[in-house]
């Protein structure tokens, strides 16, 4: 397993259609096969700074959501409102600290 986080950068004024996108998207990929895990973090000073963070089963699974119609679809509507080029890390566990994760989401 592994985690993807990618760094989406907004046109100032469009974070309203991004997030329209995002939650018009976001439980066809958090189901999408070999998805575990599916967030959305926004920049708490550059509030059109967005990171999607998710956790994938192997690459193979990403790559196969990557060439996906759903991913066609909503990355070619996201692309529209980008003021940057996006970034993007696949990243291995080096270490976590024990915690309660539902206290945490609270």
């Amino acid at each position: 397993m592994f985690t993807r986080v990618v760094k989406l950068v907004i046109s100032p004024g469009k974070e309203a259609d991004f997030l329209h996108i995002f939650q018009n998207s976001r439980n066809a990929i958090r189901s999408f096969e070999g998805c575990r895990a599916l967030r959305l973090y926004r920049d708490q000073k550059y509030p059109n700074i967005f990171f999607t963070y998710s956790i994938w089963e192997s690459d193979e699974y990403l790559q196969n959501y990557r060439k996906s119609e759903l991913f066609g679809s909503t990355w070619t509507e996201t692309k529209k409102l980008f003021a940057d080029k996006p970034e993007a890390w696949s990243l291995d566990l080096a270490w976590k600290a024990a915690y309660n994760e539902d206290r945490h989401d609270k």
